[in-house]
């Protein structure tokens, strides 16, 4: 049984005709949608080449048998789309079922002094491998992390030992981390050129943490194969992502402008954090392809399972009438956990003993679907027939490819980021990188405006 996209309670049927959207509406972009495939295709996606890449998936196969038969951690330094989907895929996947190879990962995003010294602090070194992801090789954050590790496996184990514990995965010809990678003669693996960093998680910036933990990459890349098929069908309404595109665009212009991920499993948190951001860097823009100033985008928002019915669920129901929600919901979960019958008599308690959690968390996310549906409030979910990588190959890809569609719907460009750069620059300019004067000169006079504190 594959992943599935249940939208029925996007529909007028389901939720009133002014909270919903109709045939009619949906009916409007109907024959349009080889023009919207053409459109997005035309703009050379490389992403989608990565289910088919066997030697991506080979060269990152054998060096994590290598390295796992050794290390028993490995420590990924990455950020955004060189971290995110690599988590996403360890989190959903790897555990007692799935982590054969008994690797633990971890995925020291923020530069938080404290957090990453304490994480440093915890490892056996002796046992320890560490990933650096950087697809420019120039990012200020992983770099940073990284020469802080360097200097402490050099001290450690000399210049050969440093080398053993280090793989760099980066442009495969260019870059600043290519050429240190080069001089310190370490391991690498190859980012793709023209894959972005929130495109990557198909390629070895997200397989080898994920190999790494014992998780078999080939399903996940076969998963994204039966989801490419899919994905290319014209009709609208057998096409998943595209059917996924225009049903939040169409959202989006009536309003809704956020939409909330809500994954009723622990081990999706992170897919959802995925989504966060290839929606958002993807969406947001200013301007158009034409250069119109349009302020595009749709604001994606993560809640947790039944931590947040008791959390936002309130704002959603009763509050603004301004999002979507999709679930991320699991058909069966791996372990089945019983709820024992004590005898007690107290009602409170009676009518659950004898049952299980599995049947509460489906009953409390069906309840809160039915809830919001019957307020008049929109909502889908994306259907997991259980964790398991070919279905998080599917989640990945389906989402990808719907994001590139909904960029020819929002008529933006989805694979830029011009948004973010200011900051880098900035930042770059704050830290004495050379070529950057201009922007800490700048920093220095916008520091000296008249504050308002109390």
């Amino acid at each position: 049984m594959p992943l599935i996209f249940d939208y029925t309670n996007l529909l007028t049927g389901a939720v009133g005709e002014k909270a919903g959207l109709s045939e009619a509406e949906i009916g409007k972009l109907d024959g349009t949608e080889e023009k919207i495939i053409r459109e997005a295709e035309a703009k050379w996606l490389p992403f989608r080449e990565l289910p088919y890449r066997d030697e991506y998936a080979k060269s990152v196969s054998d060096l994590a048998r290598e390295c796992a038969g050794r290390f028993s951690t490995l420590v990924n330094l990455g950020i955004g789309g060189s971290s995110l989907g690599g988590n996403a895929l360890v989190s959903a996947l790897a555990g007692p079922q799935g982590n054969h190879q008994k690797v633990s990962v971890f995925f020291p995003e923020n530069v938080d002094p404290d957090s990453f010294s304490r994480l440093l602090d915890s490892l056996d070194l002796e046992k320890t491998i560490f990933s650096v992801v950087s697809k420019s090789g120039s990012t200020a954050e992983t770099t940073a992390q990284f020469l802080v590790v360097r200097d402490l496996l050099i001290s450690r184990f000399g210049p050969g030992g440093y080398r053993e514990r280090v793989v760099a995965i980066t442009d495969p010809k260019k870059g600043d981390l290519r050429r240190l990678a080069e001089e310190d003669r370490l391991r690498t693996l190859p980012f793709p050129d023209g894959v972005g960093g929130r495109f990557s998680v198909l390629c070895p910036a997200g397989l080898f943490p994920a190999a790494m933990a014992g998780i078999d990459i080939n399903e996940v890349l076969a998963g994204a194969r039966e989801m490419d098929k899919r994905c290319r069908v014209s009709d609208l309404f057998q096409n998943p992502a595209l059917l996924f595109a225009i049903l939040l665009y169409l959202s989006n212009h009536k309003g809704r402008g956020m939409v909330v991920f809500w994954p009723y499993s622990d081990l999706l948190i992170p897919a959802a954090d995925w989504f966060r951001q290839l929606w958002a860097e993807s969406l947001g823009k200013r301007n158009s392809v034409d250069g119109a100033v349009v302020h595009a985008g749709q604001t994606p928002i993560r809640a947790v399972g039944v931590t947040d019915q008791h959390s936002q669920l309130q704002l959603y129901i009763e509050g603004p009438r301004d999002k979507v929600i999709c679930f991320l919901a699991v058909n069966d979960y791996r372990t089945v956990v019983e709820i024992p019958d004590a005898g007690i008599k107290i009602p409170s308690f009676s009518y659950l003993q004898g049952k299980t959690l599995n049947s509460l968390i489906r009953a409390e996310q069906e309840a809160t679907e039915m809830s919001l549906t019957k307020a008049g409030r929109p909502n889908c979910k994306l259907v997991f027939p259980r964790l398991a990588a070919i279905h998080l190959g599917e989640y990945f890809y389906l989402l990808e490819v719907a994001t590139a569609f909904a960029g020819t719907l929002f008529q933006i460009d989805p694979f830029d980021q011009p948004g973010v750069e200011e900051g880098k620059k900035l930042t770059f300019g704050m830290m004495g990188r050379e070529g950057y004067e201009d922007k800490l000169k700048e920093f220095t006079e916008w520091r000296k405006r008249p504050g308002k504190i109390v």
